[in-house]
């Protein structure tokens, strides 16, 4: 039995209060909260960027030299520090706060009507977390039997740790904000699949520009987002959605050394080397989300969940949402 795009009955439940405004409104709406979300975590990252330029020696010297090209030197090697990249991922944590505020100002939703439901969150993230490790792993796969990418081990760190809280902070952060916001925000007054296509469209135009993006990268990014709407909805609930999201992140940059959408390489437990003959597969500078091996595994992914023959998360009843909003209101 497939998925009905056309209804949005799986959607209620994430509906608030306010009926649905002009796509073209929501999306006006999306990019301010966008970028209210961007100054807000610039603003919570400002003073640690502050705090760890004066603790290095080398922008200390800088300063009291007067050597301006030796400061700015000094402040582009801090943000490509291991370090540094662990904070910026955790704290986008900001950005799920002020998609919270948002919505519950403008919409009168709160984080349940976002997806996080309480039923069954832990297996459902549980679940995620081994869809979203199974996907890249297949498309990894494709990439060593063509021989786009071979790998050597690399060792890694305890830092990789750390990097593991960001991603499961920052994958989150976008789903909460591209399909808990944005997706459930247009669902409101337009058929299934314009919501599902808007978010997906616009979660590719967010990186628009990392570094190494093509065409064929920004169709994977589409893909990506298209995949991750339909498995919220037929989930019900962003917890198993943001677990696959991160753990794509984190296992492809943390575990087999891959780029993450064009960033730099980071600590990994393998080291990915790719075969430059190969780019059309293996995404070339983008990393392996550019490259056809993540098309087919997406391409796969869609249809399995467009047909897909589970049952979804029945833990969270439309009931349960109007029971939350008699509450809110009383």
């Amino acid at each position: 039995m497939s998925l009905n795009l056309k209804q949005n009955d799986n959607m209620k439940p994430f509906y608030g209060e306010k009926k649905g405004w002009n796509i073209f409104l929501e999306i006006l709406l999306f990019v301010g909260i966008f970028f209210l979300c961007s100054f807000g975590q610039m603003l919570v990252l400002m003073p640690v960027e502050l705090v760890m330029l004066f603790q290095d020696p080398a922008y200390l010297t800088a300063i009291q030299t007067g050597d301006v090209t030796a400061a700015a030197e000094a402040g582009m090697n801090l943000v490509s520090k291991d370090s540094f990249m662990v904070i910026s991922l955790i704290i986008e944590i900001v950005m799920i706060l002020i998609v919270f505020g948002m919505c519950a100002l403008i919409q009168k939703r709160s984080p349940r009507k976002l997806g996080f439901t309480k039923g069954n969150f832990l297996k459902e993230y549980g679940i995620g977390l081994v869809v979203g490790f199974v996907l890249f792993t297949v498309a990894v796969l494709i990439g060593l039997v063509t021989g786009s990418l071979t790998f050597s081990f690399a060792g890694g760190g305890a830092i990789i740790i750390l990097f593991a809280i960001g991603f499961m902070i920052q994958g989150m952060a976008e789903e909460v904000l591209c399909r808990g916001y944005l997706m459930c925000s247009v669902a409101r007054k337009y058929p299934l699949w314009v919501a599902i296509l808007t978010n997906s469209l616009v979660f590719a135009a967010l990186h628009l520009l990392n570094a190494g993006i093509a065409p064929l990268a920004f169709v994977n990014l589409i893909l990506f987002g298209i995949f991750a709407s339909i498995y919220f909805v037929r989930r019900g609930n962003i917890w198993g959605i943001g677990a696959v999201h991160s753990v794509w992140n984190f296992v492809q940059g943390n575990f087999y050394g891959i780029q993450v959408s064009g960033n730099g390489v980071m600590p990994s437990v393998f080291s990915c080397t790719f075969n430059e003959n190969r780019g059309f597969i293996n995404g070339g500078s983008f990393g392996l989300e550019g490259g056809i091996a993540v098309t087919i595994v997406l391409v796969a992914g869609i249809l399995l969940m467009y047909f897909e023959p589970w049952k979804k998360n029945t833990e969270v009843p439309a009931e349960e949402s109007t029971a939350a909003s008699v509450e809110e209101n009383m």
